[in-house]
């Protein structure tokens, strides 16, 4: 986390929401749960060396050699790790697509159970640092699915293999080392230390450095735990996060809005702020037509253009962008946390996409390919891999050109 860098600037390129990175809560999308064979280390003579190394500064820096001894015998080289990080797939899904994940009937279902059955702590650290508790479970229904889904990999492990490696050294040495004072402390057990392959971890997957300068012993157990069954610390750390970066207290994140005819999509975007007062005197009005209420300062975003659902983006929209700097994951938190607490879907339009197909055509391509024998993974208007890879099979099998896209013509075909 820490946007200093942000919270996942670790360097993963994160133009696309986590969907596909270091996150392991968006259902359908995270990389499959590996076993603990497959994030096996193998023998690396330069990494053992590079771990004496190591050892050495960790103690150097103040770490007690206990510590740093009884760690180091966790860390070796994980060939899965560089897998990850070399081949990191990009999803440039559509906000429509990324809605339909993210605010799936699953995940607010689970999500308004969470809410019932850790009200009270949530209110509590509402009242403490500002943020309301859907929105704290939201991130949290977000990153792990309320903790379901906190990842397998070796925290310690994984992170050694990435500070040799290089290639983010110096961010990486830095987790590391926080890792071991986080042992040091006492706020976690080695056996704690499961997480995202880059090292996230816990409930809300909070870097190590984040859960060192942000984490919260709200239980007053004394520790500031992010993996324990109780995620009381772990929804505590993400909302001090989200305050000390400027999130407004009694304040929305944003709203859906729309725009009138016409409207110069160059107004919008997200350097583009603007007051309440000058976006109602350009036409944009909410989904009932009525004015915008003035809630600060606001840039509008129009992430599938001027035909498409509009969202006003208020000064808590760029606090949760601190946390996943993808417009897509900010939205997806705000809308998820809306619709926990009785929101209604988005209402406005969505534009066919560049193939053609509006989602309830991409949905058609699954439900006849699933008839036609194919495994799309599912019919949810969603075309991932597993849907791409049903797509290619059926091209291949009827002459087609294979290319795995869902397009009108695909659609046109299927129909017969």
């Amino acid at each position: 986390m820490t946007l200093r860098p942000t919270r996942r600037m670790i360097a993963l390129g994160l133009p696309a929401l986590a969907l596909a990175g270091c996150s392991t809560g968006i259902g359908g999308i995270a990389p499959p749960a590996r076993s603990a064979n497959e994030w096996r280390t193998v023998p690396n003579d330069d990494f053992d060396a590079w771990l004496a190394g190591f050892r050495t500064r960790a103690v150097a820096s103040g770490i007690s050699e206990p510590t740093v001894t009884r760690a180091s015998r966790e860390m070796g080289y994980v060939p899965l790790v560089i897998e990850r990080d070399r081949n990191q797939a990009e999803f440039n899904r559509t906000m429509e697509d990324y809605l339909a994940i993210a605010a799936s009937d699953e995940r607010i279902s689970l999500g308004r159970q969470r809410l019932r059955q850790h009200g009270g702590t949530l209110d509590g650290i509402e009242a403490e640092y500002g943020v309301p508790g859907n929105v704290v479970a939201a991130i949290w229904g977000m990153e792990t699915f309320y903790g379901t889904r906190m990842g397998d990999a070796p925290t310690l492990a994984a992170m050694a293999t990435l500070t040799f490696d290089g290639r983010r050294e110096r961010f990486f040495n830095a987790q590391l080392l926080s890792a071991l004072r986080t042992l040091d402390r006492g706020d976690a057990q080695l056996g704690d230390m499961y997480g995202s392959w880059a090292g996230a971890m816990g409930h809300t997957q909070v870097m190590p450095e984040v859960l060192e300068e942000y984490g919260v012993d709200f239980n007053r157990d004394g520790r500031k735990g992010a993996w324990e069954d109780d995620p009381t610390d772990a929804l505590a750390t993400t909302a001090n996060y989200l305050r000390r970066y400027g999130w407004q207290r009694g304040r929305p994140w944003g709203m859906e809005v729309q725009v009138p005819d016409g409207f110069d999509a160059d107004l919008a975007g997200r350097g583009n702020g603007r007051s309440v007062a000058a976006w109602n005197a350009a036409g944009v009005r909410d989904v009932d037509g009525g004015p915008v209420p003035d809630h600060g300062e606001a840039a509008l975003l129009l992430p599938m253009g001027v035909n498409g659902p509009g969202i006003m983006a208020f000064r808590n929209f760029f606090a949760i962008r601190r946390y996943n700097p993808a417009d897509n994951y900010v939205i997806g938190i705000g809308h998820l946390s809306d619709r926990l607490v009785g929101g209604p879907p988005i209402r406005g339009t969505y534009p066919p996409d560049e193939y053609g197909l509006t989602r309830a055509g991409r949905q058609e391509v699954q439900r006849l390919l699933t008839r036609a024998g194919y495994d799309t993974g599912g019919v949810d208007g969603v075309i991932g891999p597993a849907s791409q890879s049903a797509i290619r099979d059926y091209q291949r099998a009827n002459g087609l050109g294979v290319d795995g896209i869902a397009s009108a013509a695909l659609l046109t075909h299927l129909r017969g």
